[in-house]
């Protein structure tokens, strides 16, 4: 290997270091935002079922309005 093989695999090297430093930033990223979501889903859940809880609540108190 001569002195500009050399360097041009030290540039290379270098080049995969900073993809490694920048996808690994990116996947922390990725795992946040991917936390954040499942924890929004699950509120959304928790909410409408406490929605779809009130509305048959409500139904039934119709219900029984009705048959009075």
């Amino acid at each position: 290997m001569d002195e500009m093989d050399l360097r041009k695999l030290e540039q290379r090297v270098d080049e995969l270091i900073d993809t490694v430093g920048r996808l690994k930033s990116e996947n922390q990223h990725l795992r946040e935002t991917k936390a954040a979501l499942e924890a929004e889903r699950a509120r959304l859940l928790e909410n409408t079922e406490l929605a779809r809880s009130r509305v048959e609540s409500m139904i039934e108190r119709l219900r029984a309005m009705e048959n009075d």
